[in-house]
């Protein structure tokens, strides 16, 4: 288990460390530990669910790098890398592939070697920021990282269930800046699968442990793509956007819906 040296709060579980947990990583502290295995039991299939998030995240990069020619991805709420991250699924496809990572937590800062060891022919760099402040398209080192001249890759996979309110203005504002024919890559937790006594008792564990969650429907997380074209599939669970292999587990288990979309 790495230990970092800024303000790491070790006794308060984080959500990117439990999800490091769920993937079987080992950056993780006991906090995070106690409260995955709480999740883990009252839910049996978060493990799958992570599994399938991280995959739908290569399926959709490796799909808008090969067939859309996007070469600048923008990634809100990192977390903790686990290879292949990001920049090196686009990289695979084109080495000129240009990567901006943002996260708040400084465990992650522990690892923005990793986060920047990309091709020679690329860029990575790794900005430490709150995802909803409205600065983070303007900072000098996301405008020097990217080109505006093309296609924009937004991608906000397994984060907005951790903004409970002003979510759909936030991915407004994320995207009006962005240059026409560029993409949102989108997943979230639902609740469409629970009873609302699961989804009370869910929510209700991690505010009680310091983290915000809201899970929606399934229509409320293809709201957030109010606006934009949606390639094929559509909004589905996760494991079924465009899988590589015939999916062996139902939509309760992975229990998230993804999409990725085009703006006009």
């Amino acid at each position: 288990m790495t230990t970092g040296s800024r303000d790491l709060d070790t006794g308060r579980p984080h959500s990117a460390r439990m999800y490091d947990y769920y993937l079987g990583g080992k950056d993780w502290f006991e906090a995070d530990r106690q409260a995955a295995e709480y999740v883990v039991e009252h839910h049996p299939s978060v493990r799958t669910m992570a599994r399938a998030n991280r995959a739908f995240m290569h399926r959709a990069t490796r799909t808008l790098a090969r067939e859309h020619g996007v070469r600048d991805f923008l990634d809100l709420g990192t977390g903790i890398p686990t290879e292949p991250n990001l920049h090196q699924v686009a990289q695979a496809e084109e080495p000129t592939a240009r990567v901006v990572y943002v996260d708040n937590d400084p465990l992650v800062v522990e690892y923005t070697d990793v986060l920047m060891r990309g091709t020679d022919e690329g860029r990575t760099a790794y900005l430490e920021a709150d995802v909803r402040t409205d600065e983070i398209l303007e900072h000098p080192r996301v405008r020097a990282t990217l080109e505006w001249g093309g296609p924009v890759a937004l991608s906000l996979v397994a984060l907005l269930h951790f903004v409970p309110d002003g979510a759909y203005d936030l991915v407004r504002r994320l995207l009006e800046p962005l240059p026409s024919g560029s993409f949102l890559v989108l997943s979230h937790s639902t609740r469409e699968f629970l009873t609302e006594e699961e989804t009370r008792i869910g929510e209700e564990f991690y505010r009680g442990k310091g983290t915000d969650v809201r899970l929606r429907s399934r229509a409320e997380i293809a709201a957030f793509f109010d606006g934009l074209d949606l390639l094929a599939p559509g909004v589905v669970a996760a494991h079924r956007w465009r899988p590589d292999a015939e999916p062996a587990h139902d939509d309760a288990e992975v229990g998230l819906f993804a999409g990725v979309a085009r703006k006009p």
